[in-house]
């Protein structure tokens, strides 16, 4: 596994790619700090991510390596995935998606496991009611990443 740590507008990140892919998006700094801009999924996540902060990227490209998760958090990370720029769903609206309508909580534990944050959006996920609730990097990441989707989802309808 290879290692970077980019710094990003909400704090240091760190990314690890394998053979096939991106495998980890974690905010702080976690495994050995490295430098391979040579590899070319790190260097195609790095490109992408500030191009998603500078509010130019709507959605990424970037090759993920196949999450090793339990059935059900795979398929809320696979749910998650589909969730639009911009937009957000509950907790209960994601267990309903994926056939277990009793499930919230079952939810916010599969996206505190998210292995790649930002990329696949679990910070779109919001409490009842739209409540800002529950987020691995912390609320104040959580606010700012839908805040940047609202602002650029706004500044397009506007163009």
């Amino acid at each position: 596994m290879r290692w970077i740590v980019i710094e990003s507008p909400i704090g240091e990140l760190s990314l690890a790619a394998d053979d096939t892919g991106l495998t980890r998006l974690r905010f702080g700094v976690e495994g050995p700090r490295d430098t391979r801009a040579e590899d070319p999924v790190l260097a195609a996540a790095r490109e992408e991510l500030a191009a998603y902060f500078a509010g130019e990227l709507t959605g990424f490209s970037v090759p993920l390596s196949a999450p090793a998760g339990s059935a059900f958090e795979v398929a809320v990370w696979r749910h998650l995935s589909a969730i639009g720029y911009g937009e957000m769903e509950t907790y209960g609206d994601v267990a309903r998606a994926v056939g277990d309508p009793g499930a919230a909580r079952a939810v916010g534990m599969a996206c505190n496991r998210n292995p790649v944050a930002i990329i696949v959006p679990c910070h779109r996920v919001v409490g009842a009611g739209g409540k800002m609730v529950g987020f691995g990097g912390g609320l104040p990441r959580k606010r700012h990443l839908l805040e940047l989707e609202a602002r650029v989802t706004l500044e397009t309808a506007w163009n």
